[in-house]
């Protein structure tokens, strides 16, 4: 199997995976290194594929999905409730930034897609090495949420407002960059 072919191989496998796939099992699948794994996943990228990085592995998105940029306002203790409503409702947060007045946009990504992914997370915070982003900015954060159609991103936005969720957009930040319906 050439280059080519084995890159083809890897949006495959990405594109049928319901989870992120980590680049040590691509590289079990097809015979190479990690390292040839993370040149091809590159050359992926620079191809116009979107590929994200987690700590769990690669996740593709999908040309059907459909993205939203949620801005949300709550305390440390909604955080889980916040997630968990976005997955129940039929959507995955891809990551969540937040945007500070001195240092611009500060971005993680998160890919989480389901509750068991939400669990995982909060222990990762619960744990003590890290703070949740949006402390950084009193709450404020936000979310692209990535979902199969305009009417399920519509079901999670009215669920973030009707918990008290969703925040206005300041005059401040750059509007143009986030999506017109947040």
């Amino acid at each position: 199997m050439n280059g080519e072919q084995r890159r083809e191989k890897i949006i495959d496998i990405l594109n049928s995976s319901s989870k992120p796939v980590s680049g040590v099992a691509l590289a079990s699948m097809l015979n190479v290194s990690r390292q040839v794994i993370v040149q091809d996943i590159a050359l992926i990228r620079a191809s116009d594929n979107e590929i994200s990085s987690t700590n769990r592995g690669y996740v593709i998105r999908k040309k059907n999905e459909h993205t939203r940029i949620f801005k949300v306002v709550h305390t440390e203790a909604d955080a889980e409730t916040e997630l968990n409503s976005i997955v129940d409702m039929g959507g995955w947060v891809k990551d969540v930034f937040v945007y500070h007045k001195v240092y611009g946009v500060i971005k993680a990504d998160l890919n989480l897609h389901s509750r068991r992914d939400i669990k995982d997370y909060m222990a990762e915070i619960g744990n003590g090495k890290s703070n949740l982003l949006m402390n950084v900015t009193s709450g404020y954060h936000y979310h692209t949420v990535i979902a199969p159609d305009e009417d399920t991103l519509d079901i999670i936005q009215e669920k973030l407002d009707k918990l008290g969720f969703l925040a206005r957009l300041q005059e401040y930040e750059p509007v143009d960059f986030w999506s017109s319906k947040a």
